[in-house]
């Protein structure tokens, strides 16, 4: 089943709405868009380069920025510009991340965005493919995804290991695609909080690409990476695509 695309996007539009075709899968971010990070991540990686060094060569804060504006991206490929092209390296950085996050969200607990759980439930209710999308490791992304009970609301979830590359790259997107087996990418519709995972969606060429506020970057630079729409979180999603308000959720 598919739905149609709503007739106008939104007022935070960087430019006039294009035709879009009816929209078959949804992909979206998780830390950040789906799930709470409320600074997890940068703590993560902030113990990970505190126990193996990686990112001794630059002041901290100047570490911290750049993993602040790559937020989205495959944790590998962060540290390994950290760690100016050590790759064991980086690999032994990216092995310290996903323990220190499993640690955090083990001690902290994983809380969903308000309303994702009801718009992910509004997404299949109205028979479109939904698939989660992450930079995290497959270990990772699964403890999220059994915290949360998410599993029976998505199609699958993907990290760049399982598609080649993580983002900005299009392949997250485009093994969605194909894994649900939508008809093309003008029906599909991606859904980040950071500038990675807005030209991850433009470079899979979907008919629809929207930031949200809920995470890493602002109004003006999910715009600027090109976000066909920006909204303040995700659960004004199913009112942009036309269905009904989401259970729980005020219309």
């Amino acid at each position: 089943m598919t739905v149609p695309a709503a007739a106008h996007v939104s007022a935070a539009t960087p430019a006039s709405p294009r035709a879009l075709a009816p929209v078959e899968l949804v992909v979206l971010d998780i830390a950040g868009t789906t799930v709470r990070d409320d600074g997890v991540v940068e703590r993560a990686f902030e113990r990970a380069a505190v126990e193996t060094g990686v990112a001794e060569r630059m002041p901290w804060a100047e570490a911290l920025d750049y993993v602040r504006r790559t937020m989205g991206r495959s944790k590998i490929d962060v540290f390994t510009h950290l760690a100016s092209g050590d790759i064991p390296r980086a690999e032994e950085a990216t092995a310290a991340f996903e323990r220190a996050y499993a640690d955090l969200i083990a001690t902290e607990g994983v809380e969903p965005i308000p309303g994702a759980r009801e718009t992910l439930e509004a997404l299949r209710a109205a028979g479109l493919s939904v698939v989660l999308t992450t930079g995290f490791a497959p270990a990772t992304r699964d403890a999220i995804l059994d915290g949360l009970g998410w599993r029976p609301l998505v199609d699958a979830a993907l990290s760049p290991v399982d598609v080649g590359r993580g983002r900005p790259a299009p392949d997250l997107v485009l093994t969605a695609l194909l894994r649900t087996r939508a008809s093309g990418v003008a029906s599909v519709v991606v859904v980040g909080d950071t500038t990675s995972d807005i030209a991850s969606g433009r470079a899979a060429g979907a008919g629809l690409v929207v930031g949200v506020l809920s995470g890493a970057h602002g109004r003006d630079a999910l715009a600027g990476a090109g976000a066909d729409a920006v909204l303040d979180d995700v659960s004004g999603l199913p009112e942009l695509l036309g269905l009904p308000a989401p259970r729980g959720i005020d219309a």
